[in-house]
């Protein structure tokens, strides 16, 4: 039998697996149709049929939940990393803000010249803020991570309320050029122009250099605009709980049966129908943007409960020894969460892109997933050999290997060590 410290790195990488592979379960959207597809199935991709109700499975149960499991996760390394630095050279300070920088490098990279609506510039910026706290007590760190998603919560609120008094004053009789302009420019925010979604088709259609134009526009509106008002914000308060939960022992197995349970039972019998039933009215609004974007608003508080409902049903498998070969495929597929994230988009761009095969924009939302079953096929068939192979993912080892600036061991021995996971 497994001893408990490998139980408990298994139990981490395990959800980090199922978090990447979920991830795809949205990001496919934006990576191969409009990006505004994303929230509204009647932009792009699909809204009745089979298209609908993907976009209303996703919508209850993978849309930022997911990410906010990745995120969580993400807080929880941070301090563990921090606590194996501890003693060593570079020290905990030295290896983290390394690592942030090397992240954030690697993030851009990957923004630019694969996938617009990368998270590791987010993680990296959000990193750099939770670093000095993460030895808080529990209750602080859980405190300050609520408040933080409570106040982006109103903000967002506001933002609604703003946006409908524009749209209200640009309809009111006698409304003047001011108004009107006003809500011209705000509901870019909302409902995009048809011009701008055949950009985006044309130029992901295109060139190589085609595509790099568009993507980095989008990269760049997505860096300027969102991030610094809604994705850093939410990180930062999600990495917050998610360290809490880590020195909770909620990843390491540490709960008992019945606390997995009753997280469960929150997340699914009351965080899913109220988050469904906000998705319901989406849908009997035909998706009105005024509609969509308060609403979509209110589904934040779910996403930490939801994710920790997921969280909890992997581990509970794991604890229970359960379907191991499973266990283990996604304990090696997070253990590879960097590369795989990265080779995710890879993928992705050969698959829709011009000067791949050309698909994008050509495929429904529900045909999409096609194409998330073979890269999770993919994902699962490489990472457990790999690492039978070599003590690190591909990027991983790079991202090591900088930070320590010095190459790290990679090839393996026969008889090798498990890599350390984090």
């Amino acid at each position: 039998m497994a001893t408990q410290a490998a139980e408990r790195h298994i139990s981490i990488d395990a959800v980090r697996g199922f978090a990447v592979l979920g991830i795809l379960l949205m990001n496919i959207v934006g990576m191969g149709l409009p990006a505004f597809a994303y929230l509204d199935p009647t932009y792009a991709g699909g809204s009745t049929g089979a298209d609908l109700w993907t976009w209303a499975i996703n919508n209850v149960l993978t849309d930022g939940k997911m990410r906010a499991l990745f995120t969580m996760l993400f807080g929880a390394s941070a301090v563990l990393i921090a606590e194996r630095a501890e003693g060593g050279h570079p020290g905990p300070l030295q290896t983290h803000y390394r690592r942030m920088l090397w992240l954030f490098v690697f993030g851009m990279l990957h923004a630019y010249f694969l996938w617009w609506g990368d998270i590791l510039v987010t993680y990296a910026l959000a990193g750099l803020v939770i670093f000095p706290f993460r030895k808080l007590n529990v209750k602080a760190q859980l405190a300050i991570g609520i408040a933080i998603l409570a106040a982006l919560l109103v903000a967002n609120l506001v933002l609604a309320d703003q946006l409908k008094a524009l749209y209200l004053a640009a309809i009111a009789p006698g409304a003047t050029p001011d108004a009107l302009k006003a809500w011209q420019e705000a509901s870019q925010l909302v409902a995009p122009s048809q011009a701008m979604k055949d950009l985006e088709i044309a130029g992901f259609r295109g060139s190589f250099m085609d595509a790099l134009q568009v993507r980095a526009q989008a990269a760049k509106l997505l860096q300027m605009y969102l991030m610094p008002t809604d994705e850093i914000p939410e990180a930062i308060g999600q990495m917050f709980v998610g360290m809490a939960l880590f020195r909770t022992g909620f990843f390491t197995l540490k709960w008992s049966t019945r606390a997995y349970l009753a997280t469960m039972a929150v997340g699914y019998l009351l965080a899913a129908p109220a988050t469904a039933w906000l998705a319901w009215r989406i849908q009997q609004s035909h998706f009105d943007p005024l509609t969509l974007n308060r609403l979509e608003a209110w589904q934040q508080v779910s996403r930490p409960l939801i994710a920790m409902a997921h969280a909890s049903a992997v581990l509970l498998i794991v604890r229970s020894g359960a379907a191991k070969g499973v266990v283990n495929r996604l304990a090696a597929a997070g253990r590879m969460a960097f590369s795989n994230y990265l080779m995710t988009s890879i993928i992705t761009t050969l698959v829709f892109c011009g000067f791949g095969l050309g698909l994008y924009g050509k495929l429904s939302r529900f045909q999409e997933l096609a194409v998330v079953g073979g890269v999770w096929i993919f994902i699962l068939a490489w990472s457990k050999p790999w690492l039978a192979r070599f003590h690190y993912g591909p990027f991983e080892w790079a991202w090591r290997s900088l930070v320590r600036w010095s190459p790290q061991p990679f090839v393996r021995g026969r008889r090798g060590p498990e890599p350390a996971t984090a």
